[in-house]
């Protein structure tokens, strides 16, 4: 790690230092700079350049800001895309753009923020973005947060606007410029700053509202890169699989790790927390301390997704035998979850409720588990909302929006969340059964078992299209596509 260097803002170098002219104050913890070494830092650098391609969704972006506009019309609208967070002390994590306000312009600077005005022939779009801190300036190298020496080059007020495809001013001006406008509704929880500067406006909920709503329906664009990440993350649970008998006697850390490392070599990043959990870690939903044993007889469940470097981003499921093959109890439960995400997943269609593929999955889990022995309630009992009585065994629900967030578009009114569905959307279906170490009313082969299979699914014209097909999800087929990965040898990780 580099040196540690303050956050607070630099001073203006061009002042007198009170000790001594040729010296500039340097901030606190760190010793005054002479003036000299200043001007020898911002001079006799070359220029930085910026490519002349424009960013692959700027037309989306820019369509997406005129139908927000219009949707939201006679009103300004403000959406800033947030500030880096602190993770200790002085250093930041990895700056990710707010979501709506990446979908509507497709900049990943921080800081930054999109005005939406009315205008007569239509609304106008003015991205405020803060100025480069390259050689010209002492923050080059003085500003560990901005300074390119210290973070790299970023586009500036004129290199964004020709990337972006859209006009731009520099950030240094919004306050002034929001003070001149009227009828201001923001997108709230993203910049402290901009939410102190404007009153509170009673449409604010309905730009979060009508910005997710826009979101549900896919174009091109987003499907391609939805399909990307999802391609990417069929090498990441290869990767995994290869590095299984690596992970036995060192860990769940090693699965989530080995994802992770395709997550930032294929993408920006993963999407969500990795659930990298074997054993009765698979009965806990939401897993992500990955720190558990990897033993063989055991089952891995893989709860993991690439986010691709436009931010959307994977959400697959696979839950496989460690050493390679299911036991009979093991593959009873599985065939039961496949069934039911199979059946699920045929459901999926134009025009079908949003919960439809839930209720089919429902309906084959309560058969399966009563005629396992599991559960004692008939079936047709057990499904009454007033019982719900599978609900000890799979207690989420099967489907979610995917898109740029993990959980998509989660400010939509629930009418249109839960509405039919429509060409365009893209949701999960991912069944599952979990069945804790504790559970008495479990008999003792099936305790400490979970299984989950997730698919992404594309709703189409005609049906629907699995964009995680590529791996496999029947019982036998799992088994067969593992044997030919270890054939061509474990990976080694020199550990």
């Amino acid at each position: 790690m580099a040196e540690s260097t303050s956050h607070s803002p630099e001073p203006d170098v061009s002042k007198e230092h009170p000790i001594s002219e040729h010296w500039v104050w340097a901030g606190e913890h760190r010793p005054a700079m002479p003036r000299k070494f200043v001007e020898s830092m911002t001079s006799n650098w070359a220029d930085v350049p910026f490519g002349p391609e424009v960013h692959l969704a700027a037309p989306y972006s820019a369509a997406r800001r005129v139908v927000l506009g219009e949707a939201l019309e006679g009103r300004t609208l403000v959406i800033p895309t947030g500030n880096p967070k602190v993770r200790a002390n002085d250093t930041d994590y990895a700056f990710r753009p707010g979501s709506d306000f990446f979908y509507f312009t497709g900049c990943m600077e921080s800081d930054a923020v999109l005005v939406i005005t009315p205008g007569i022939n239509g609304p106008r779009s003015l991205l405020y973005i803060a100025e480069r801190r390259n050689h010209q300036t002492h923050e080059f190298f003085t500003d560990a947060r901005y300074g390119e020496l210290w973070v790299g080059p970023r586009r500036g007020i004129a290199e964004a606007a020709h990337y972006y495809d859209i006009a731009t001013a520099p950030l240094s001006n919004l306050m002034s410029d929001l003070a001149d406008l009227e009828n201001v509704v923001t997108l709230r929880g993203f910049d402290a700053a901009v939410d102190a500067a404007i009153a509170p406006h009673v449409d604010d909920a309905l730009l979060a509202q009508t910005a997710s709503e826009l979101r549900l329906i896919k174009d091109d664009f987003e499907v391609a890169q939805l399909q990307l990440a999802i391609d990417y993350t069929v090498k990441g649970f290869e990767d995994v699989v290869r590095a299984l008998p690596e992970a036995e006697g060192r860990g769940e850390r090693v699965i989530e790790g080995i994802f992770n490392l395709r997550a930032r070599v294929e993408g920006n990043d993963v999407g969500y927390g990795t659930i990298a959990a074997s054993g009765s870690n698979a009965t806990i939903l939401h897993w992500m301390q990955n720190d558990g044993a990897v033993r063989s007889g055991d089952l891995l469940l893989l709860d993991a997704g690439v986010e691709c470097h436009n931010l959307y981003t994977a959400d697959v499921t696979r839950t496989m035998p460690i050493n390679g093959v299911f036991s009979p109890a093991q593959r009873r439960i599985y065939d039961l979850v496949f069934e039911a995400q199979s059946q699920a997943i045929e459901a999926v269609k134009p025009g079908v409720d949003f919960l439809e593929p839930h209720r089919v999955a429902m309906k084959v889990l309560a058969q399966g588990l009563y005629d396992l022995g599991i559960m004692k309630v008939d079936p047709e009992d057990a499904l009454r909302p007033e019982v719900q009585a599978f609900r000890r065994y799979t207690l989420h629900g099967v489907s979610h929006w995917l898109g740029i967030d993990v959980h998509d578009c989660a400010n939509a009114r629930n009418e249109l969340f839960r509405s039919e569905l429509e060409v365009g959307h893209v949701l999960t279906v991912e069944p599952g059964l979990y069945f804790q170490e504790t559970d008495l009313t479990v008999p003792e082969e099936y305790r400490g078992i979970g299984v989950r299979i997730e698919d992404d699914i594309l709703v189409t014209a005609d049906g629907y299209r699995n964009l995680s097909a590529a791996l496999p999800r029947e019982a036998s087929a799992v088994e067969a596509w593992m044997k030919q990965i270890w054939s061509n040898g474990p990976t080694k990780l020199g550990l």
